[in-house]
């Protein structure tokens, strides 16, 4: 009986400790419009002095929703990419895997899912971060997000602050 017990609570903590429902999580957007989405975010970005911040994934990646929860739980990571970055999550599924936007890109789906695409209020592609490196464990490392929030935020990028006087 002790057996089926312990069982029972390890099932229990294996579930709620690294299980996350799926279908509760709809960032993404199959049947949207990419190309004008973007467009979209890039004006909005260089209207606001951001950076764009392109999260490719999909509705079925767990770790693009441990990404979105990490950060969405941390008030000092959600400020940080809220200041410098306007947001879009790009959609790659069988149903639609903006093969021609992400040809664009450099392949960025080399590394997996999710992979994060930096563009300036331009649109031009900046940087290409493998989650990867973002890591710990089954979550995210703090320290490693907000250098990367930072890292290849509009202020980190600005010709001025590396003038020689």
């Amino acid at each position: 009986m002790k057996k089926i017990i312990v069982l029972f609570l390890l099932a229990f903590l294996v579930k709620s400790g690294f299980g996350q429902d799926l279908t509760k999580f709809h960032l993404y957007n199959p049947d949207e419009n990419a190309e004008t989405a973007i467009a979209a975010t890039v004006k909005r970005a260089a209207a606001e002095k951001k950076n764009v911040l392109i999260q490719v994934g999909g509705n079925w990646c767990i770790w693009c929703a441990r990404f979105y929860e990490f950060v969405g739980a941390d008030n000092s990571l959600d400020s940080l990419m809220g200041a410098n970055y306007v947001v879009y999550h790009l959609n790659w599924s069988k149903e639609n895997k903006n093969l021609n936007i992400l040809a664009r890109y450099s392949y960025p789906q080399r590394f997996g899912y999710p992979v994060f695409l930096i563009l300036d209020g331009s649109g031009k592609l900046l940087h290409t971060q493998n989650s990867w490196y973002l890591e710990a464990g089954k979550s995210y490392d703090k320290e490693k997000v907000e250098a990367f929030f930072k890292d290849w935020g509009p202020q980190a990028l600005d010709p001025a602050k590396y003038k020689e006087e």
